[in-house]
């Protein structure tokens, strides 16, 4: 198995078809349903190299998450952190990009686009 990616969405459909994309270019998935699931799991996986981060949440959303993930030491900037979501707005977008997002896709996605970001990134992956 390749590098560790977490996917965090509350949305069943999305973690299952995010995470089958993830899979198929090589990466191990970890799936959690909200932000505090996210904390739990990144402390069990310090070596997760990316997450993909939906914003609205409940328990813990998308953006506490992110906020609280870089005020951790260890975390300041890695992994490297992809919001996915509805959140479409320029305003949330530059909020989340501040606050330590690396990248920003919109729902909905397919692979080609999860593919630019993650050049973007300059995250490999198998094609």
């Amino acid at each position: 198995m390749g590098e560790k990616v977490m996917v965090v969405d509350d949305a069943r459909v999305v973690r299952v078809s995010l995470g089958r994309i993830m899979r198929s270019l090589g990466f191990e998935v970890i799936k959690c349903e909200d932000g505090q699931q996210a904390m739990d799991a990144i402390t069990e996986h310090p070596d997760v190299r990316l997450i993909m981060l939906d914003w609205h949440m409940p328990v813990m959303n998308g953006y506490d998450f992110l906020v609280r993930l870089r005020e951790m030491p260890e975390h300041t900037s890695s992994p490297l952190v992809v919001m996915v979501t509805t959140e479409a707005s320029l305003p949330s977008m530059m909020k989340a990009l501040s606050s330590g997002a690396d990248e920003y896709i919109m729902k909905p996605f397919d692979v080609s686009i999860i593919k630019s970001k993650l050049d973007m990134l300059g995250v490999a992956y198998q094609s």
